[in-house]
């Protein structure tokens, strides 16, 4: 039995070693990379900032300081935006073993204790988990402002009623596909779905439909009728009829592949506005496609400027949305955005948005694209992250799971609606015009983020997330102290109930 005295002395010496222990900071995430550890190989250190989980394939955990995006999701390939996020990928990312329990890509390890077990390797011991829980989703769908109808684009992965190689493959396997479907499309509770990688013909969108209007009764969702059938992927709209009516029926383009690029104009019975709505998906992200998902971009433009014209139609604002198989910087996107489109992710989100998880990396590939004139009318958007966070292990056909969670291998993505045709379209706020802020800039410049009447904000973040600076925006030209620090943050403009966000580097 030890005595008090050699107690004393215990606690003493464990007192001394963790005040001992190194406190690992990042001054400037740009340049650090996990090299900085290697004096620490052997030892037990103490990270300041949040280790945010990067990849948990298997039960096989990789951390990282910050989130390891898709550089094409950031930057045109060969941009300064798009460099950085190839150095940044690269620099540190910590395979990461003694973690207890299951944790979601995205989740973050505050106060991180572990040893270094070499450059690339950390044991953990202990640390604190915060944010990007199941039950944080479960709680909900994420704050998309005040909307009056909610859309939901949503690439299913494969549901079909035949069984075979792609999607289920059994009657059995199929029940619980559909069971965690059910749910996610239960949860998210849209007024309109538009749906991807649905089986040719009326049974698989009349099932969802079906389990729709059980497990929401105050609804009342109806489906275009598709007569042909076979086992081709196609798209799909599901929509309350309390809601909304559709004029007419679907038209669709046929250019590169069949069946997955359509298009409607929905009336909101409460308001009378309305709005052409698109749901795509382009051709798979075979190498050497691209031209051929840029042809599927511009047909579908086309599609709308003559759809738009139609007798019935008389509606310029349109929403375009659907698994697009390429990332925010590769052509077919930039042939909307190049033509005066606005991308809701990087309008709301900038380089934080994802929907999709490869290799790693988070990216999104289920777009929400606009007009001028309808995006004034749109009152948040996010991806719901309830698929690319999650373990694989966690399929309908890998595991017993039969919760929402990783019912597909893409996250829906909802948009925020709130319909008024009156609204006038005011320039996007600009942050600088350049990218890079040199020593010889020590002022952040903001434009078009300022009315009378109108309060407006900026606020300044670490790239780890913790708060630098917030203001009001008090004038049309206005200026913000640039961090002292260097390193990367991320700058938020609020104006006009929408977030504004872009990366800036302080050197």
């Amino acid at each position: 039995m030890k005595t008090r005295f050699g107690l004393f002395l215990t606690a003493l010496l464990m007192s001394t070693l963790l005040y001992g222990q190194a406190h690992i900071s990042i001054d400037n995430p740009d340049s650090w990379s996990g090299e900085a550890l290697r004096p620490y190989i052997g030892q037990t250190v103490i990270f300041d900032v949040p280790m945010v989980v990067c990849a948990n394939a298997n039960g096989n955990y990789v951390v990282s300081p910050w989130r390891r995006m898709q550089p094409e999701s950031c930057g045109v390939i060969g941009s300064a935006d798009y460099k950085s996020a190839v150095r940044i990928n690269s620099s540190c990312m910590f395979s990461i073993s003694g973690i207890s329990g299951y944790h979601r890509c995205g989740e973050k390890i505050i106060g991180l204790r572990a040893r270094v077990n070499s450059t690339s390797s950390l044991t953990m011991s202990s640390g604190t988990w915060r944010g990007n829980t199941r039950a944080e989703l479960e709680a909900g769908i994420p704050d998309l402002g005040d909307y009056r109808l909610l859309v939901c684009g949503f690439n299913l992965e494969n549901y079909y009623m035949t069984w075979g190689s792609m999607g289920a493959r059994s009657y059995a396997e199929h029940q619980d596909q559909r069971a965690k479907i059910s749910k996610a499309l239960k949860r998210i509770n849209a007024d309109i779905y538009g749906l991807v990688e649905l089986q040719q013909g009326n049974e698989a969108i009349g099932e969802i439909v079906s389990d729709l209007n059980n497990n929401l009764p105050n609804r009342n969702y109806k489906y275009f009728s598709d007569a042909s059938s076979g086992t081709l992927q196609a798209v799909g709209f599901v929509y309350d009829a309390n809601t909304v009516q559709p004029i007419g029926t679907p038209t669709e383009t046929d250019v590169e592949v069949q069946n997955r690029k359509k298009m409607i104009c929905f009336r909101e019975i409460a308001t009378g506005e309305r709005f052409i709505y698109s749901i795509n998906h382009f051709k798979a992200m075979n190498t050497g496609d691209e031209e051929r998902r840029v042809n599927e971009a511009k047909a579908v433009i086309k599609l709308y400027n003559s759809y738009r014209q139609n007798s019935s139609i008389r509606d310029k604002d349109v929403l375009f949305m659907g698994d697009m198989n390429c990332y925010a910087f590769t052509k077919p996107i930039l042939a909307f955005t190049e033509n005066g489109y606005i991308d809701l992710h990087r309008a709301f989100h900038a380089d934080s948005s994802y929907s999709y998880m490869f290799g790693g990396l988070a990216s999104y590939i289920d777009h929400a694209i606009v007009n001028g004139t309808m995006y004034k009318q749109i009152t948040g958007m996010s991806g719901f992250h309830i698929n690319s966070d999650e373990d694989d292990r966690y399929t309908y056909d890998k595991s017993s799971d039969l919760t929402m969670f990783r019912c597909s291998d893409h996250d829906p993505v909802l948009v925020g609606l709130k319909l008024d045709s009156t609204l006038v379209y005011d320039p996007t706020p600009q942050i600088n015009s350049r990218e890079l802020i040199e020593d010889d800039a020590d002022k952040l410049i903001i434009q078009n983020a300022y009315k009378d009447g109108q309060p407006s904000f900026c606020a300044i973040y670490s790239i780890n997330g913790w708060l630098v600076s917030q203001e009001q925006i008090t004038s049309p030209l206005y200026e913000v102290e640039l961090p002292e620090q260097q390193g990367i943050y991320i700058v938020y403009v609020y104006y006009n109930g929408v977030a504004y966000q872009r990366k800036m580097i302080v050197r």
